[in-house]
């Protein structure tokens, strides 16, 4: 790898260091209600079954799904459409939100007000654990075949069991932060046709660019796990790191609807998160790679460089919301 100049080494080495504070938050219990309907009996999807309800509400429901892929329980937060009740023979399109590093599956409802803004939509809005790490992809593990699978859990096992429970259509989209960002990207990349749209929000879209195995290794690193678990070395299974990265994968992003926003960082206005600035800053170059592939393959997106801006949600909660007509659109709405 060439030398890097010193200015880009002092703001990877930040963002390194960043990645322990700010890509995620701390765990929040979910509370217990009374008026819960009755739990469905397990369901089976690839070997995949649920496992457990606990209903917060009348719409929102945290499953326990017990994946082969994972060779864990794991849990998935549910928010279902308002007419669900009232339309017992309907199918509902399903939109996924990936969360983001050192986080975990409650964060979309903890940091946004996704349930409010879902309440007029008719769509089924499902947030699935991506482990400590949010990075949701099958891992590496120098080669073993029991290397957990969220790829596998999110996409093929999830899926099936969202359909058998919550009637689930075949019209979906998944919208990503950070991490998750990735994830939404690389998911649909590497299984065409399965997304109508894909949205990420200071997302890591290009895995190989400078900068970001580091940054990934790091993120690996914080959760007290060997860096080259994630997909192996950088340089030896290189291989892998292309099918893994959206840049590379990109061609295979046609048809599918897009949204990519991304944070300059500096110079940034919100002096009390200088730190947030320059992890987004360390993210701008790559995310504009990325966008140039797309407009390379003649493929659309819908893109928002904005100058300033924070790695946290903010502004994420702002870029959710601009999204959303790309979203709906993937989703079939009018």
């Amino acid at each position: 790898m060439p030398r890097p100049i010193p200015r880009l080494q002092r703001r990877c080495a930040l963002a390194i260091a960043l990645t322990t504070s700010l890509l995620g938050t701390g765990v929040v219990l979910a509370p217990q209600s009374s008026a819960a309907p009755t739990a469905a009996t397990a369901a089976d999807a690839d070997g995949a079954a649920i496992v457990g309800e606990n209903w917060l509400d009348a719409r929102t429901v945290d499953l326990m799904v017990d994946s082969p892929a994972v060779g864990a329980t794991l849990p998935v937060r549910v928010i279902l459409p308002t007419r669900y009740a009232a339309q017992p023979n309907r199918t509902w399109p399903v939109l996924y939100l990936l969360q983001g590093a050192h986080d975990d599956y409650t964060s979309w409802t903890r940091e946004t007000d996704v349930a409010a803004f879902m309440a007029d939509k008719d769509v089924l809005t499902v947030m699935p654990s991506s482990g400590p790490t949010g990075i949701p992809t099958d891992w590496w593990n120098n080669g073993s075949a029991d290397a957990p699978d969220y790829e596998t859990f999110q996409v093929d096992e999830l899926m099936g069991l969202l359909a058998q429970r919550f009637r689930a259509g075949t019209k979906r989209a998944v919208a990503g932060v950070s991490t998750g960002g990735y994830g939404a990207l690389a998911f649909a990349a590497r299984h065409p046709g399965t997304f109508g749209a894909a949205a990420s929000y200071s997302g890591i879209l290009d895995t190989t660019a400078f900068g970001m195995p580091t940054v990934l290794n790091a993120i690996v690193a914080r959760e007290q796990l060997p860096p080259q678990t994630l997909w192996g070395s950088p340089l030896f299974q290189r291989d892998n790191w292309t099918r893994h990265n959206p840049y590379a994968q990109a061609r295979h992003l046609k048809g599918t609807k897009l949204y990519v926003s991304q944070g300059s960082g500096l110079p940034s206005d919100d002096l009390g998160n200088i730190e947030g600035a320059v992890l987004e800053g360390v993210l701008w170059s790559q995310a504009h790679r990325f966008a140039r592939q797309l407009e390379a393959l003649n493929i659309p997106a819908q893109v928002h460089f904005y100058n300033g801006g924070v790695h946290n949600w903010p502004n994420w909660r702002q870029e959710f919301k601009a999204s959303w007509p790309t979203l709906a659109a993937g989703l079939g709405l009018s």
